[in-house]
């Protein structure tokens, strides 16, 4: 395919999902000075952004016909071809050396697919899931793993730069959803031995955050006891990364993993502990609640797993 120019401040840059993560690479990019396209299915959520300076499409493909370079940020892996083959979607748009990347967390499988497809337009896609969650979508601290071709991340990475503090390229199309798809079964394993100890911790009459505290000195200190730990004994569960989202993408390991004729032990709990809280009416609640599944497993009642401590 051509070889790829650096994309820059004169490239038409456009973007579309404008939910809590793409919302704010969004604006990460207007405060950068990019010019920018944006494209919601409800006008509604381009508001802002055109108030901040981006131009609204009136379709995909329209944006398409207008961008060189084209963010995605969707929930999963339909909405991702609905938006690039569906009626109006950028590959009716998108003309030979552009470039999509796909900053959705989607089946390795399906990333591979959307690339051959988009390679015989000439169209060049990156599989390039992140990590950081909505406060590092805000401030443009995302870290970045990306799949596809050497040329193409050398082409879009300083425009990357704008929401990510670091890009790591890390093989060829689809490997950028398999390294986050073991980003998250390695969080949801920390987050499930959190969890488990807080639970310890109450059934034994021990006050969990002075046992967190404990914890935080010595070598069971992680990000999950920093971060979820005062969430889940404070029983404060507003989201975040809501757990639908999280089930979703421990879905798409497991379905990777089967595939491969490999076993998650860990993964295949915590999307159970997942499972049931959604089902049980808390798929919004940030997905760190699943501790409540826990706590109830040792004998503790909804009420005193969020009781304040």
């Amino acid at each position: 395919m051509k070889l790829l120019a650096p994309f820059g401040p004169h490239s038409g840059i456009g973007f579309i999902g404008l939910g809590v993560m793409g919302g704010g690479m969004a604006n990460c990019l207007l405060r950068k000075g990019y010019r920018l396209q944006v494209f919601a299915r409800n006008p509604q959520a381009a508001r802002a952004f055109v108030a901040a300076g981006a131009q609204a499409a009136p379709s995909a493909a329209a944006l398409a016909r207008q961008c060189q370079l084209v963010f995605l940020s969707l929930s999963d892996t339909a909405a991702v071809e609905a938006v690039l083959f569906g009626p109006d979607g950028l590959a009716a748009g998108l003309q030979p050396g552009s470039c999509v990347v796909d900053t959705s967390t989607i089946a390795a499988a399906s990333a591979r697919d959307f690339a051959r497809r988009l390679e015989q337009r000439g169209v060049w896609l990156l599989d390039a899931p992140v990590s950081g969650g909505q406060q590092g979508a805000e401030a443009g601290t995302l870290g970045c793993m990306v799949g596809g071709a050497a040329e193409a991340v050398s082409a879009c990475r300083e425009v990357m730069g704008s929401f990510c503090k670091t890009i790591t390229h890390v093989g060829e199309s689809g490997a950028g959803q398999t390294v986050k798809a073991c980003n998250q079964v390695a969080v949801a394993g920390a987050l499930l031995g959190v969890a488990d100890a807080i639970a310890l911790a109450r059934t034994q009459g021990v006050d969990p955050a002075l046992m967190r505290e404990v914890l935080l000195g010595g070598t069971a200190r992680s990000f999950s006891l920093e971060k979820h730990g005062p969430r889940i004994i404070e029983g404060s569960f507003k989201p975040g990364f809501r757990a639908r989202l999280m089930r979703k993408d421990l879905r798409l390991a497991l379905d990777t993993a089967r595939a491969a004729n490999a076993v998650l032990p860990t993964a295949t709990l915590a999307e159970q502990l997942l499972d049931a809280l959604c089902e049980g009416g808390r798929a919004d609640w940030d997905w760190s609640a699943v501790a409540l599944e826990v706590q109830q497993r040792c004998g503790l009642s909804i009420a005193q797993a969020m009781e304040p401590s």
